[in-house]
This record gives structure tokens, sequence and C-alpha cells, in this order.
């Protein structure tokens, strides 16, 4: 075929006018079969060739065009530390009742832990498949977010009593499309108030192409986080890559970009009960987000070698027979599983405090995360043997190691948007400071005002002993890594990249099934 005349799925994301009223207008007459309607993003998802996308581009009607992009799960289950944490909790009679957290992933198996409270599930990877997930993953971050132990007692995942949305938006192989994810998200507004839909828990991604304002997944975020739904979402598995010198930063994965989710990382657990002794993982995404440069992830959560649900024909189990522990539990890592750990927690929140504003969790959450007591450790990754150092700066831990019982205790307000901020690079210090022109509001909480004198984030310079990660240096002494990636304009995956043509499948899943040593 000649270049230019391929054909492939675009999302189309128009101006003012509606996209049913636009269709007609603009790819209608193009002759090739419309996709879906996305309403709630002003958009649809049409096929054409790459020139008709490239003509597109220059109606006035329309916004911007982006290729209707792969994203994948991103891993995780309950570990000691986890369950040690859950069980003090129970006693206080706090099990996620009444709560539904909307799981959008490879789909739920009915298991004996959570038999009884998927109280709705929906297709939409097309054809209308089962949603009893053939992959495993979806069922595995179910377990951790509301498993029950019935199979057995010492496996209980966060919030017990939890209501599952099962919005099946990854394959048999674990990969989805952006359009599914993004219909799966109007559908949980949608649905918010019949099944009680609080959380939106999306432990998946896909490489950062652009900026979170002109990405359609980012935008959908936004409006599940307007409907009043906090968003959960795994900071990647990337945190090893060095491809372009950067050692690891900017690999942030999509929709963890967006300022209005919650973005989790990934510990390991290293002493049962103790969650003092947790440490990073090697693999966990870090940032600043490329091209924004949101300081992500928000926090970090338990996602190494994590128990949780599985069954007899999840592709995952039996691709990798050694993760399965027996027929109804397996170990996974990744940030998959710590952004699981956070969705459950937030259901704990919310039902101690059914009024609380996603601006109101995602604040406490970050105040009251402990501050490791760390600046640096070394993780092995158990196939190459290849030792990582992990330094513990803000892009790395975020606002710190997730508190359940403080998170809840917590009563503080949140009078503004609670939107992760953005940082730049001052080449004249060699600091890294907050923007003065905030990226996502302006009214946001991470001022000195909100929370003195322990706010989460300072207006001061980010770097140096006078800020609120104690003496840790933010990002080292000398230059940051990678100038012109970490800070410049463009992404280093392009825009025309999908995730096979890079390392980032292959890193994800090894993260997922060997984790860190």
């Amino acid at each position: 075929m000649l270049s230019g005349q391929q054909i492939d799925d675009y999302i189309v994301v128009y101006k003012s006018q509606k996209a049913s009223e636009m269709w007609n207008r603009t790819i209608g007459r193009s002759g090739h079969p419309r996709g879906k309607r996305l309403d709630f993003i002003n958009a649809s998802v049409a096929q054409l060739t790459e020139n008709q996308a490239r003509e597109l581009e220059n109606d006035p009607a329309v916004e911007f065009i982006a290729p209707d992009r792969e994203v994948r799960g991103t891993a995780v289950p309950v570990s000691a530390s986890v369950a040690a944490a859950t069980a003090h909790l129970n006693a206080t009679g706090l099990t996620g009742r009444g709560i539904g957290v909307a799981v959008l992933d490879s789909g739920i198996r009915n298991r004996a832990d959570i038999k009884g409270r998927t109280v709705y599930s929906a297709d939409f990877t097309g054809g209308g498949k089962p949603t009893d997930d053939l992959y495993g993953h979806g069922t595995h971050v179910a377990g951790i977010i509301a498993g029950d132990g019935a199979a057995n007692p010492s496996r209980v995942g966060i919030a017990p009593k939890a209501l599952l949305i099962n919005l099946q938006v990854l394959d048999k192989n674990g990969v989805g499309r952006d359009s599914w994810v993004i219909a799966a998200i109007e559908a949980a507004i949608a649905k918010k108030d019949i099944y009680g839909i609080r959380v939106l828990n999306l432990s998946l991604g896909r490489p950062v192409v652009g900026s979170y304002k002109t990405d359609p997944l980012c935008l959908a975020v936004t409006k599940a986080w307007e409907a009043g739904l906090v968003v959960v979402v795994s900071a990647g598995n990337l945190g090893r890559d060095d491809s372009f010198g950067n050692k690891g930063y900017a690999t942030v994965t999509a929709p963890g970009n967006s300022p209005y989710a919650i973005t989790v990382g990934a510990l390991k657990t290293q002493v049962a009960g103790d969650p003092s002794k947790d440490e990073m993982t090697s693999y966990s995404g870090k940032g600043p987000t490329l091209i924004d440069r949101i300081v992500k992830p928000d926090l970090v959560a338990p996602g190494n070698f994590i128990i949780s649900l599985t069954h007899a024909t999840a592709t995952v189990a039996n691709t990798y027979p050694q993760i399965k522990l027996d027929s109804s539990y397996a170990k996974l890592s990744g940030t998959s599983m710590a952004s699981a750990v956070v969705s459950g927690a937030i259901a704990l929140m919310l039902q101690a405090d059914p009024l609380l504003k996603p601006d109101e969790v995602k604040a406490r959450l970050m105040k009251t995360a402990v501050k490791p007591p760390l600046s640096a450790t070394v993780a092995t990754d158990p196939l190459t043997k290849k030792q990582y150092t992990i330094l513990y700066d803000m892009f790395t831990v975020g606002a710190g190691m997730l508190h359940i019982p403080s998170a809840i205790a917590a009563t503080e307000t949140a009078p503004g948007v609670a939107a992760s901020p953005a940082v730049r690079y001052d080449p004249d210090s060699a600091c890294i400071v907050l923007d003065t022109n905030p990226t996502a509001a302006t009214n946001v909480v991470w001022g000195t005002s909100v929370y003195a004198p322990n706010a989460v984030w300072s207006s001061s310079v980010l770097q140096g002993t006078n800020v609120v990660w104690g003496t840790n240096v933010v990002w080292g002494t000398g230059a940051p890594y990678a100038l012109n990636v970490v800070w410049g304009t463009t992404s280093p995956w392009g825009q025309s990249s999908n995730w096979t043509q890079s390392a980032a499948a292959s890193q994800s899943l090894q993260a997922l099934i060997y984790g860190d040593q």
C-alpha cells in the first residue's frame, strides 16, 4: 500500500460543535466506517488513511486528531505489610461497604473472594466478548482491592466489602485501545449513581506522546474527575529505562501524566508487617512527566510480589506458571498492583467520610504519606541480575508512602484543586522549581498557605535542604539527567510510535512477572 494510504483508527476531537453533528461534515464523507462516538469528550473514532487524517486536522471544526493508541496492563496483589494494615482497619469496621470501585482492566472472573460483589459488567473491546477475564490481570487487581479471603483468610484485600464494577478494556493478551478505555470511563460516569461508583482504577497505560491537554485519554480522566470520581492510575513499569540517558526519569505513562489523576508508584516489602522498611522498586515509573513536566507519581504503595486472585485459564498465569501459588492465587508485581492498593484505601476513606470530594481524597493521601527514611537504595533485576540505584526524590516517591490509617484519620479540607503541580528547570541556578504558571489550575491546594507548615509541596526551590522532603536532594547535586528529554517540548517516543516499537512492552511484562529482588 502506498505511503499515506494505510487505514488506521483515529480519535477526532472537535471544537465547540457536538461530535454527532460534525460526523457527516467531516469523516462521514470519507466513505470509511465510523467506530465509536465519544460524546463526553466531544470526539469520534474513525477509520482513516494517514493522508485523510492530515487533511482533516486542517478542518476549522477539528480541535486535534490522535491515533487510537494501544494501552497495556501494568499489574499487582497484597503484600504482608498491606495485609497487616488491612487487619488493623477491619477492627475498626471499615471494609469499603457500599463503595463502588470501577476496574477498567482485562475483566473480572467470578472467584470465591469477590463472589456476589461484581454488580455490573460490560465489554468495551468489541464483539460483545465475555467479561470474565481471559488474561488474568483484572481479576488479580480486583482481589487486591476487594478480596475477602474466602478461599484463604490470610489473603484479604484492602476493602473486602467494596462493590466492583467490571469494565473490560483489555483483551486476552492484556492489550487495549485508548478509545476502549475512554468509552469505559464514559460508561462509569453515566452509571455512577446507579452502582455507587466513587473510584476508577486504571492499572494500565502507554508511553506519553504529547501534552495531557491534547491526549484524549487524559481528557477522559479530567471529565471523570469533574464528575466527582476519584481516578487512580498506575505510574507504569518503565523506571529501569535508560534509552535516552534518562536513568528511568520521565517514564510515567499515560494517563498517569494527568494532573487530576492520583498516580501511584510501586514499593517492595522488605519486612512483613513493617511498612517503614519498605523500599522503592527499580521498575516504578518516575516523573516529571514528558512534555508538561508534572510532578509524578503522587505517592507510592506496595506492589512487588503481591499475592491476589487468579484462575485456571488465565493467559498470564499459564504462560508464566511460576507465578501461581495454587488454583486461587498468584503473585504479580508492578504499579498496577500498587494502584489497586490505593484504590482500596480510598474505598475505606469514602466509607468513613462519604462526602469527600476527589481533591480532598488526593490531598489527604499525599499529606499523610510517610516520607521515606532512606535517600537511596539498590535493587536487583532477578532475571538479568542488573542492579539499579534508586534515588528517593520527589519524582520517584512523590509525596511519600501510603499510610492508610493516617489518611482515614485526616480531617483537613481542600479549598482548591489538588492538581499535581508542574516544575521547570532553571539553568541559572541549576535547580528545579515549581512552575510560576500552574499547569492545571490557579486555585491549587499545594501552596504554603494550605496545610502549613507541613504542606505537601513548597513554593520554594525544590532542591536543597529547606523543603518538605527533609535533607534529601530532589535531583542530585549536578545537572538533571537527559535535559533534552525531560525538559524538552517533544516526546522521544514520537507521535507515530506504538508500544511494540520500543522496549516498553517487554520491560513492563518483565516487571509484572519477575519484580525486584
